[in-house]
Formats: structure tokens, C-alpha cells, sequence
């Protein structure tokens, strides 16, 4: 065989590797999202948020929710409460917390109660958050534009950072490639994400994950990047659902 039937040879078997790797890639499956789930075999969510999902700013219903909303109502019964006492509790047995309003004392030692008694809370808590809104800062209805910590999560071993930059970055939530906006970092005894974006928390008989970044729940301003940011959001709550 000459020198130019070799060359020849190995440009063939190196077209055919490359061909057979781009193949793969191509039907290489990706994360299938949950399905929804009937009315009849939906558990109750309850939701405590500052952010709009439920109404717009001016409370109308004009839209009828959020696409947060709509996707957690294809699998879940979302019951809106407004603070972490025992009857609002009562109402179920799994939690979103998306940047919610600083909660008085008695309340967050309720909550603690409440998980380490087997409740389930998926708390998305944003230091900076960029969701866009009309009301004027101090607004008591403008959402929380960073957490407001009284001493929740280092209660439960952990402890959030701001950024160190503003902007869109792309994070990993369970499965799913997510984007998020300026989100924040979480260190702690938990079990955390290594992009440290989630923290996974065992507290008593019950489960806590927390997200450093409210803003992934608003899809519509950040485009085409956040196409899998609710079945992120989905996924998470499936999993402390079942643990």
C-alpha cells in the first residue's frame, strides 16, 4: 500500500468516527418533562410568592396567570396563602416558596415545625432579583428584590451569596439546563448542586430544596434560553414530593 493509499485509508476511518459521533449526539435523548396529571390524582401545592404568578401587578386576570402557573396546574392543585401559619399549612403537605415576603418570627418557627414534622418546601430565594415592576421601591406589593433572610436558611445549614455579576447565566436545575438571571450561590451542610444553584436539605421528616434564583420563573422576559426552566421547576417538585 503506497504513503497516499494510507493517508487516503485514515482520512476515510477518521470521516466515518466523526460521522458515527455526530449521529449519536443527534438522537441522544434529552430529558423527557413530567406529563400532566389528572384533577382527580393532583395533591394540593400551596404557594406563597411576592412575585405576579397568580394575578398581574394591578390584580386583574387579565391572561389568566402566569406560565408558571399554568404548568404547575397541570399537575398540581395550587392553593395561594399569604404567611406560613398552621392552617394555611394544614392545607397540604408540599410548599413553593418563590421569593416570598419576609415572614414574622412565629411563622418561620411554624414552618420549621411543619417540615421537620414531613412537610415538603421547594423555596426559590433570589439575593438579586431582576423581575421587572411597576411599582415604586418600598412599595409593600413590589416583589422582594433580594430574599428577605431572618435566619431561615442558616437554620437549616445553609447560606446564600449575591453575585458577583449581573445578568443571564445558565445553570443546572436536576436534569434540565435552566437560564437564570444575576442568581445567587449556596454553601452549606446540604447536599448542594456543583454550579451551586440548588441545595438539597434533609430536615427532620421532611425535605427542603432550596434555588438561588426567583427570575427563572419568568420566562416570557428572558426568551428562548428559559425554554426548560418550568420543567426544571417541575422536576424539583416531583422530587421532594416523593422522598
Amino acid at each position: 500500500m503506497t504513503g497516499a493509499q494510507r493517508r487516503a485509508l485514515l482520512l476515510t476511518a477518521v470521516a466515518i468516527l466523526a460521522a458515527s459521533a455526530l449521529a449519536f449526539t443527534e438522537i441522544r435523548p434529552g430529558p423527557t418533562p413530567l406529563p400532566p396529571r389528572p384533577p382527580s390524582q393532583q395533591p394540593n401545592l400551596l404557594l406563597l410568592t411576592s412575585l405576579p404568578l397568580v394575578f398581574s401587578e394591578d390584580f386583574s386576570l387579565r391572561g389568566g396567570g402566569s406560565p408558571a402557573l399554568k404548568k404547575l396546574e397541570a399537575r398540581y392543585r395550587v392553593v395561594p396563602i399569604s404567611v406560613t401559619e398552621r392552617p394555611d399549612l394544614a392545607k397540604g403537605n408540599l410548599l413553593l416558596m418563590a421569593q416570598p415576603q419576609a415572614q414574622p418570627a412565629q411563622s418561620l418557627v411554624t414552618l420549621d415545625e411543619w417540615v421537620r414534622g414531613g412537610g415538603r418546601v421547594l423555596l426559590l430565594a433570589d439575593p438579586m432579583l431582576e423581575w421587572p415592576s411597576k411599582r415604586p421601591l418600598g412599595d409593600p406589593l413590589r416583589p422582594s428584590p433580594m430574599f428577605a433572610d431572618t435566619g431561615l436558611l442558616a437554620h437549616w445549614g445553609l447560606r446564600l451569596d449575591a453575585p458577583d455579576e449581573r445578568g443571564l447565566a445558565m445553570r443546572q436545575l436536576g436534569e434540565y439546563r435552566v437560564a437564570t438571571v444575576s442568581p445567587g450561590t449556596l454553601r452549606g451542610s446540604c447536599a448542594i448542586a456543583p454550579d451551586r444553584l440548588a441545595a438539597h436539605c434533609k430536615v427532620g421528616k421532611g425535605m427542603v430544596t432550596v434555588v438561588a434564583d426567583a427570575d427563572l420563573l419568568n420566562i416570557g422576559d428572558i426568551g428562548v434560553e428559559a425554554n426548560h426552566n418550568l420543567d426544571g421547576l417541575i422536576e424539583e417538585l416531583a422530587r421532594i414530593e416523593s422522598k
